[in-house]
């Protein structure tokens, strides 16, 4: 096993171990219907930069990690954005800390072939 496999098995020690690290469930539904039930990082924050003045401004920012072999396992493509609102969007579910359930849509995404992670960026999706 070289280097490279090594790193992707590794991520799946950190990236999916929901007992003792940052593991959460989150449900990823591509725009076909396909469901798939994954253990990746979340992340929902309510602080942003600003890109025009470089200040930090109350928003909310919200992004998933997951595996991509694991998205694989599940029938899923590479969740991607799009952009045209009459379209479904790929849709990502999380709990936060405190039991709340949110629903997103992927705005963008960011795959890392070399290591086998795509984060998302996130926003609200109702």
């Amino acid at each position: 096993m070289g280097l490279r496999e090594t790193a992707e098995s590794d991520l799946g020690s950190i990236l999916e171990d929901s007992s003792t690290g940052f593991g959460v469930p989150i449900i990823v539904t591509d725009p076909n219907g396909t469901i798939g039930n994954l253990i990746g990082f979340s992340d929902d924050i309510s602080q942003v930069i600003d890109p025009d003045t470089g200040v930090a401004v109350s928003g909310r920012f919200a992004t998933v990690a997951l595996r991509i072999s694991s998205l694989t396992l599940a029938g899923l493509d590479l969740p991607i954005g799009i952009a045209d609102a009459s379209s479904k969007p790929w849709q990502i579910q999380f709990d936060d800390i405190n039991g709340n359930t949110f629903l997103f849509k992927v705005s963008e995404s960011n795959p890392d072939r070399a290591l086998g992670i795509v984060t998302c960026q996130l926003e609200l999706y109702e």
